[in-house]
């Protein structure tokens, strides 16, 4: 199991910045999914950003996309989520989590679905005031 460990959360207001890292360690594969959730308070988790460790292509929920960008440091195997214009509806609590890459027949890619990730983080706050 891949073991992951959240930070750079912190208390921002609308309009602002941050970028959240992800160190990660341990587990048997040289390749994985790596991804971003969220949950705010009362509701149910949702995927935010997700990333091939084994080449550079990204996905994102519809909804995020443009003000969120996630990346990836292969040599520091650390992940990154920068998050841009932030809105008081981006407080949540930030996860990142690994799983194994699903495969089309010609290419590996991850989605942003829960139930493909198998280890979690233990998250960081982020929380954006109007």
């Amino acid at each position: 199991q891949v073991q992951l460990v959240e930070s750079g959360g912190d208390s921002v207001q609308a309009g602002g910045s941050l970028r959240l890292s992800c160190g990660a360690s341990g587990g048997g594969y040289s390749t994985y999914c790596l991804a971003w959730f969220r949950q705010a308070p009362g509701k149910e988790r949702e995927g935010v950003a997700s990333t091939y460790t084994g080449g550079l292509r990204t996905w994102y929920t519809d909804s995020l996309k443009g003000r969120f960008t996630i990346s990836h440091d292969d040599a520091k195997n650390t992940l990154y989520l920068q998050m841009d214009n932030l809105k008081p509806e981006d407080t949540a609590m930030y996860y990142c989590a690994a799983g194994r890459p699903l495969y089309d027949g010609s290419r590996f890619y991850c989605r942003v679905e829960e139930g493909d990730y198998y280890s979690w983080g233990q998250g960081t706050q982020v929380t954006v005031s109007s």
